[in-house]
């Protein structure tokens, strides 16, 4: 899911860092001190994540754990985020450097919209809540995400049409695989320390 440089317009990339730079100030005001080290944990966990690549035609799939950090950090996610990504694109030129604002949108905003689903988990009362509710938490985290890459690459020409169908299918699989994931670890930490789930 991450753009290179050299990839969207200008006006795209450079309004990416506006959004990612409210989204990121408003972000800061909902963290308290005592989730820093959560943060930098999972900071961590999506770094060498999203790091593990298989590369398919002009695009490549990776597991993406936007929604594990959303269901985890809540406000916090977009934050380790947004730290992940710059440190991959400087230290491993991995995506780019004009592109982290909009990087970061893409895979942030997943991570906020899976943050409110798994919330969702109290409210409604069903049998394996907890699975059933980390499961789209961690799908919806991809598709939001996917969605937020095909509206950046398509703003930036029709030629990237045939992208971002190739991103989509490629990124069905991750789909699934990032719910399980996310479902599996939901229903972990709600046996042994359910309260990094708060």
């Amino acid at each position: 899911m991450h753009i290179a440089d050299g990839v969207l317009a200008t006006h795209i990339w450079v309004g990416g860092y506006a959004v990612t730079g409210g989204i990121t100030a408003f972000c800061l005001r909902k963290v308290t001190p005592e989730q820093i080290p959560r943060i930098s944990i999972m900071t961590a966990a999506f770094f060498v994540g999203s790091l593990i690549h298989v590369p398919i035609g002009p695009t490549s799939t990776h597991l993406i754990l936007n929604g594990l950090c959303g269901i985890i950090l809540g406000w916090g996610a977009y934050l380790s985020i947004l730290v992940g990504l710059t440190l991959q694109a400087l230290l491993f030129q991995h995506g780019g450097v004009t592109t982290i604002g909009v990087n970061s949108f893409t895979i942030g905003v997943g991570a906020l919209a899976a943050f409110g689903v798994f919330k969702l988990r109290g409210r409604i009362p069903i049998k394996h809540q907890d699975f059933i509710f980390g499961f789209l938490a961690g799908a919806i985290g991809v598709v939001v995400g996917l969605i937020a890459l095909s509206i950046c690459l398509l703003t930036s020409g029709e030629e990237f049409t045939a992208v971002v169908k190739l991103a989509v299918v490629t990124h069905l699989p991750v789909i699934i695989v990032e719910g399980l994931v996310t479902g599996f670890t939901a229903v972990f930490l709600v046996k042994v320390k359910p309260e990094v789930l708060q």
